[in-house]
């Protein structure tokens, strides 16, 4: 207890040994916070250092990212302010949670933006230091909110969190303003003991990321401890909480917390390990895809090439070229990007070349909402390409997903020799979720042979090489790497001759390959649509894709728990759409499809399976909440139950 180096949590366990807490602890299922401030207050970096130390103490988690749509909004204002949402529980959880428990607010701006969030009861933790006048007034406050009784309803704990944080870092040689800017270690300090969170973590991660100017790191570390000692000294906080670790609700194994963009990473290195193959990234930054090429970039110990190119086009042209030459290609982009690829996307159907198409959808139409979620490309990677050129579309469902449906996307890439859309989005891409970290024998082989030899008889008996002589299961064509002695032939985006892949403008030929394409990609081997029934009485099923999963997840288990009977399915696999979905359609009396758009994919079901598909969309570019959806199925269920 007496070491220099011993973390404050660390001291109250030892203390704990030899007598009593002073307060009192009360054992709690879920906790919903949200930090909230300006986007230069650090709030997802003190989300993400809570997030860690959740993970590592065992519970279920899942995280809410919220940036400003703008890169440096004005200070103070409300669209300046950049939140953080954590659920984290002692049992299976599934989304970030509906509505905050517990607010961090570290100004004005933040208060106001969050409010409206908080249900009745809520705890509001406050920085008084920021409600001046000035502040107050930039937000619309006319008097004080701390004050004027328009926060009765809830918990509300006035902290001077700057002036405390300036206090305690009085020994160190920093300015004011370099001392301010360590509140929010001061905040997740006291959120720290407030949870009983582990801090040897946080500590140690500070001493890394400030290695360079010691000084400061240790500031940080000061500001973290003075805070958690703030909680544990302080009358306003009467009691601190526990969340149990989660200790019933994963399977065995080895477990990380991770992004949905990092596990993506993850899964294109661990694709190109399985195929053999080196990994090359062609890509132009745009949120929310750019974290991808920033990954990437750390890993040439893996074979993995990255190129930042000087826009979208120079970007898939880079990785189309990068497949023809043998690699695992993958091109990163937004919905924006999406459109100017698309040219190039149809080059790649045409020359039927592996290639990864990344899309992490944001809200549009054109630059849109550059860090808010959406799932409005769904209709533009079907169809945005001109002439009859198809692809297949994956779409993992939760953060830990974005790494199976990425070996996914490449094991489809390279059997059936095509390009294929992976479409993610932002509320997937920043989100966070404990990850199992697969064994390496688990990993399906994507191992893929070259063409090695001519593989056709000329006329006169000599041997050729047919670059399009297709396989008879996948109809895929062979891949020659060029420079292979024999295997020279044509290629370009005007239509080419079966087989010998010469240029070609005959109608009968157009329409052969045409349709060959498409058999092609109907082809494809995808897994049967599995349905959650458990009852086998439901006459309702909700069907979703992508994102959603977790709060249709979330609302049908809330449904069935108030004895309510609903089917639901997740679709991963959107084209070609698993062979039994018509027959799982055609089970149930109504269908219901939430949608982080307009209803593309109920379009896309209503057109091909002729079903009253019932669209049930959102696209104020945040994710559905668990209760909303419930409320929206149960009015089915009801409307069904009249119908009868």
């Amino acid at each position: 207890m007496t070491s220099q180096v011993s973390s404050p949590a660390t001291e109250h366990r030892v203390l704990g040994e030899q007598r009593k807490p002073a307060k009192e602890t009360r054992r709690l299922d879920r906790v919903i916070i949200r930090f909230a401030g300006d986007s230069g207050d650090g709030m997802q970096l003190t989300g993400d250092r809570f997030t860690s130390e959740t993970a590592s103490f065992g519970n279920d988690l899942s995280t809410l990212p919220n940036f400003p749509a703008e890169i440096r909004a004005p200070a103070g204002t409300l669209p300046g302010v950049s939140s953080f949402q954590l659920h984290f529980a002692d049992h299976d959880i599934l989304t970030p949670g509906d509505a905050p428990n517990v607010l961090v607010a570290m100004n004005p701006a933040a208060l106001k933006a969050n409010t409206g969030d908080l249900p009745r009861g809520a705890e509001i933790i406050v920085n008084t230091d920021e409600f001046t006048k000035r502040a107050m007034a930039k937000v619309g406050y006319a008097a004080s909110p701390l004050e004027d009784g328009s926060l009765d309803a809830f918990a509300v704990h006035p902290v001077p969190l700057t002036t405390l944080t300036v206090e305690a870092l009085k020994e160190f040689e920093l300015s004011r303003k370099e001392a301010e800017r360590s509140k929010n270690m001061f905040a997740l300090g006291l959120l720290s003991w407030l949870y009983h969170r582990p801090t040897e973590g946080t500590e140690a991660f500070l001493r890394k990321k400030f290695a360079k100017k010691p000084q400061l790191a240790e500031a940080n570390v000061a500001a973290f401890r003075a805070g958690w000692n703030f909680g544990e000294t302080t009358e306003d906080f009467a009691v601190s909480y526990e969340v149990a670790p989660a200790s019933n609700a994963f399977p065995a194994g080895l477990y990380r917390n991770i992004s949905g963009n990092l596990a993506l990473s993850y899964g294109l290195v661990a694709a190109s390990k399985q195929a053999d193959l080196p990994l090359f990234l062609g890509s132009y930054p745009i949120t929310p895809a750019s974290d991808i090429l920033h990954e990437l970039s750390r890993h040439k110990n893996f074979g993995v090439r990255t190129f930042q190119a000087e826009d979208e086009i120079a970007g898939i042209g880079a990785a189309l070229g990068a497949a023809f030459g043998g690699a695992l290609a993958v091109t990163t982009t937004s919905g924006p990007g999406v459109a100017l690829k698309s040219e190039t996307i149809g080059l790649a159907v045409s020359l039927e070349l592996p290639l990864l198409v990344i899309d992490i959808q944001r809200g549009g139409p054109s630059t849109g909402l550059p860090t808010k979620t959406e799932q409005a490309d769904l209709l533009q990677a079907m169809y945005g390409r001109n002439g009859e050129a198809p692809v297949p579309i994956v779409a993992p469902s939760t953060p830990a997903d974005c790494f199976d449906a990425a070996v996914e996307a490449a094991r489809i890439a390279l059997a059936y020799r095509t390009p294929v859309f992976l479409l993610s989005d932002g509320y997937l891409a920043n989100g966070s979720e404990p990850w199992r970290i697969p064994e390496i024998d688990d990993l399906p082989d994507l191992r893929v042979q070259f063409a090695t030899a001519p593989n056709h008889e000329g006329p006169g008996g000599e041997r050729e090489f047919w670059p399009y002589l297709r396989d008879p299961e996948t109809l895929a064509r062979p891949w020659a790497v060029p420079g292979t002695p024999g295997l020279e032939h044509r290629i370009g985006g005007i239509e080419k001759q079966d087989g010998t892949g010469n240029i070609s403008y005959d109608p009968a030929n157009h329409d052969f390959m045409v349709r060959t394409r498409q058999a092609k990609i109907d082809g494809i081997a995808v897994p049967e649509l599995t349905v959650d029934d458990p009852s086998g009485q439901a006459r309702t099923l909700v069907i979703g894709w992508g994102s959603t999963y977790g709060p249709i997840t979330a609302a049908v288990r809330r449904i069935r728990g108030a004895g309510g009977a609903v089917a639901q399915a997740h679709l991963r696999h959107l084209n070609p759409f698993p062979r039994n979905l018509g027959d799982v359609l055609g089970r149930y009396e109504k269908v219901v499809v939430p949608e982080m758009n307009l209803g593309q994919l109920a379009h896309l079901l209503r057109a091909k399976y002729l079903v009253d598909a019932r669209s049930y969309t959102q696209v104020t570019g945040l994710p559905f909440k668990a209760e909303q959806l419930a409320d929206a199925i149960s009015d089915s269920i009801q409307e069904e139950s009249a119908d009868v």
